[in-house]
């Protein structure tokens, strides 16, 4: 039996002015999906567990079989270990964003105009040569996300993800820790003032210590491997064992190349992976930025360019199960992640389905399964 796990980050949605009143689920042209809705099992997912921050460390952690409320500790310690860090039990990790705020402190942009790795990796190297010291250390990430490393003492303070602030007033860190990190932020500005990119300073939130995970393998019985362009999913499978396999063309971006992430999920089950997790971040990116055009273009793109080919050749390697299920939703009108519970599709090449459909609306009165339970459902184990 193989098994596939496709996540299309936070591509659930709110009934949109803009599509008729429909959601990009609804609206988008994706005949695949549609076809294995009819022939799977369709319901709601609560990958957010109450009380916990919508964020995509907590989804795709519930996604891979972990329950967040057990396991997380913070998001920016999970980045760390895709960029190979290992944080002393005295050490804590934090996002480290390039985000462009306005003089009026409204915060425009949370990505900084997508800056390229190669240029923002110059700018990290500025900040550690000028703000590092005592404890603190910045690591260069992909394009605006980056990693500082801080001493335990800056664990306390209330920081909001500036995804949360997308063209509203910025909110600064609050708590014991909260006047350092302002400080940090405030003297980055002087930093990247002297670089030639839309961001303008740094911001810093999502800290936590490295949390310790038992192996995929372990828990599941399985050999898993997973392809992803965001330092969020690679960090998860450092943490569990999971294999981060590189793909050429793969960004976190809306031109990624859907093909090659299929192509390479399916050598690597045809090489031996009993389960392989395809994640792709651009119905996400789309959300933030409010592009209903991108975000139904980025489904329809999951829809021609991954299920079109990866099912008929998943029936070619034998009998197969599929998990379809976002990581939380990413809603166009509000541009930032909400904890409600979003649609799943688990699909059993050897099971005929009664006929679902996949889509928020389709599954709104079905009973939310935690999450991380939809793991063990897919690959069986009790």
């Amino acid at each position: 039996m193989k098994y596939v796990v496709c996540v299309p980050d936070g591509c659930a949605d709110e009934p949109v002015d803009a599509l008729g009143g429909r959601t990009p689920l609804e609206v988008a042209s994706m005949p695949n999906l549609a076809a294995l809705a009819e022939r799977g099992e369709v319901g709601r997912a609560a990958v957010i567990p109450a009380g916990m921050a919508p964020g995509s460390d907590v989804g795709n952690m519930s996604i891979f079989g972990y329950d967040p409320a057990e396991f997380h500790t913070g998001r920016a310690p999970i980045e760390a270990a895709a960029l190979g860090l290992k944080l002393a039990p005295d050490e804590l990790a934090y996002r480290c964003n390039l985000v462009t705020v306005g003089d009026d402190g409204t915060m425009v942009d949370f990505s900084g105009g997508h800056p390229s790795s190669e240029d923002a990796h110059k700018v990290v190297e500025a900040l550690e040569e000028e703000l590092g010291g005592d404890g603190i250390h910045f690591h260069p990430g992909v394009e605006y996300r980056h990693i500082m490393v801080a001493p335990a003492d800056l664990l306390e303070a209330e920081c909001v993800p500036p995804h949360d602030l997308s063209d509203k007033p910025s909110v600064l860190p609050t708590g014991p820790a909260a006047a350092r990190l302002i400080d940090l932020q405030e003297r980055s500005r002087a930093v990247l003032a002297r670089f030639d990119i839309e961001a303008n300073q740094i911001w810093l939130w999502g800290q936590g210590f490295q949390p310790q995970m038992p192996a995929f393998a372990d828990q599941y019985g399985l050999d898993a491997a997973l392809s992803s362009a965001v330092d969020l999913v690679r960090g998860l499978g450092v943490l569990t064992g999971i294999e981060v396999v590189d793909v050429e063309g793969m960004t976190a971006g809306y031109e990624t190349d859907y093909g090659a992430q299929r192509e390479t999920a399916l050598d690597a089950l045809a090489d031996g992976a009993d389960l392989f997790i395809i994640h792709v971040e651009a119905t996400d990116e789309a959300g933030h930025a409010g592009d209903v055009h991108e975000k139904v273009r980025a489904l329809e793109r999951w829809d021609a360019e991954i299920l079109a080919g990866l099912i008929p050749a998943l029936d070619k390697l034998g009998p197969w199960r599929l998990l379809f299920l976002p990581d939380h939703a990413t809603p166009l009108r509000l541009k930032t992640h909400t904890p409600d519970p979003v649609p799943y599709l688990l699909v059993d090449s050897a099971v005929d389905g009664d006929g679902g459909v996949y889509t928020e609306v389709a599954v709104a009165g079905a009973e939310p399964v935690p999450g991380h339970e939809l793991m063990r459902r897919l690959v069986s184990v009790s």
